[in-house]
C-alpha cells in the first residue's frame, strides 16, 4: 500500500475506498436508443479483477470533445475518483472525439496505454490501427480510454491493467488490490 499524499496533504488511505469510474460516451447510448454494453462490459472486468473493495461511479454522456472534458472533470474533482476507465469515442469517425476530450483535462499523457492497447488489439483484428485510445493523469486520478467493443475493451483492460495498480501508488490515489488469478499487477519490491 501507498502512503502517498494527495494535493492537499491527505494520505489516499484515509480517503476511504478507491472510487473507480465508467465513463461511456455514446450519442445513441446517452439517448437511450440502445442500451450500453461497454459500460457493463467494464463492470464486469473489474469485478473479476479487483480483489479489494472499491466504488463505482458511473455516467454516460454524448460524445464530444466538451461533454467528454466535462464528465471526466466531475468525476476526478468532484467524485474524487481514482481512476476513470472512459468507453467509446476512440475510432477516426467525425464524432470520435474522446481522446481530444481527454487530452484538454490531463496534466500527463500516458502514451504506453494507447501504445500497448493497439498492439494487443492488433492480434485479434487488423482494424486496430485506427484505434486512438490514449490515457493519462489529472491530479490523483488515472484516466484510460478504452474502446467501445465489449470484446475490444476485455483484451485491452487484460493488457493494461497489471499497470495501474503501481501507476494509482505513484499519483497518490487510493490503492486498489488486484485477484491474482485474473491479473498479475507488477509492483517493484519495496
Amino acid at each position: 500500500m501507498s502512503n502517498d499524499l494527495n494535493s492537499e496533504g491527505v494520505a489516499a488511505e484515509s480517503r476511504g475506498l478507491a472510487r473507480v469510474g465508467i465513463l461511456v460516451i455514446s450519442d445513441r447510448a446517452s439517448c437511450d436508443e440502445y442500451a450500453d454494453e461497454s459500460g457493463k462490459a467494464i463492470n464486469s472486468f473489474l469485478n473479476k479483477a479487483v480483489q479489494s473493495n472499491w466504488i463505482a461511479v458511473m455516467k454516460i454522456v454524448p460524445d464530444g470533445i466538451d461533454s467528454v472534458a466535462e464528465a471526466l472533470v466531475e468525476m476526478s474533482d468532484q467524485e474524487d475518483c481514482d481512476l476513470v476507465l472512459t468507453t467509446g469515442g476512440t475510432g477516426p469517425s467525425p464524432r470520435d472525439l474522446t481522446p481530444e476530450g481527454t487530452r484538454t483535462v490531463i496534466t500527463r499523457e500516458l502514451e504506453g496505454f494507447g501504445e500497448l492497447m493497439r498492439r494487443v488489439s492488433l492480434e485479434q483484428v487488423p482494424t486496430a490501427i485506427l484505434s486512438r485510445q490514449t490515457a493519462g493523469t489529472r491530479g490523483h486520478c488515472l484516466i484510460v480510454n478504452l474502446p467501445g467493443h465489449p470484446s475490444a475493451i476485455d483484451v485491452c483492460l487484460n493488457a493494461v491493467f497489471p499497470a495501474i495498480p503501481y501507476c494509482l501508488d505513484l499519483i497518490g490515489a487510493r490503492p486498489i488490490e488486484v485477484n491474482p488469478d485474473v491479473c498479475h499487477a507488477f509492483r517493484p519490491d519495496a
